[in-house]
């Protein structure tokens, strides 16, 4: 989808560089992504998935790698939006 929108430049700027994103659409989805992901963790927490909290820490893998997470969550292809160049005859 395409659309016009306000950023402030320096805060994209950091977003980028911090995160290595080359573009700003890249930043900007990789924000939306990471705000989804926050907000769902935050649910599932408030809800507490019906568990105690020993069983909530057994559950907890000390082990994880968030940035490796990330990486793999990454399509393989670069998504693409607009219209598809056609051929001129």
């Amino acid at each position: 989808m395409k659309m016009t929108l306000h950023v402030d430049d320096a805060l994209l700027d950091r977003v980028m560089s911090s995160t290595g994103v080359t573009n700003k659409t890249k930043a900007i989805d990789l924000a939306l992504r990471e705000m989804d992901r926050r907000t769902e963790l935050m649910r599932l927490t408030n809800e507490g998935l019906g568990m105690k909290a020993a069983e909530l820490r057994e559950v907890f893998d000390p082990a994880y790698d968030l940035d490796k997470a990330r990486a793999a969550e990454k399509p393989a292809k670069p998504v693409t939006y607009g219209r598809k160049s056609r051929t001129r005859r």
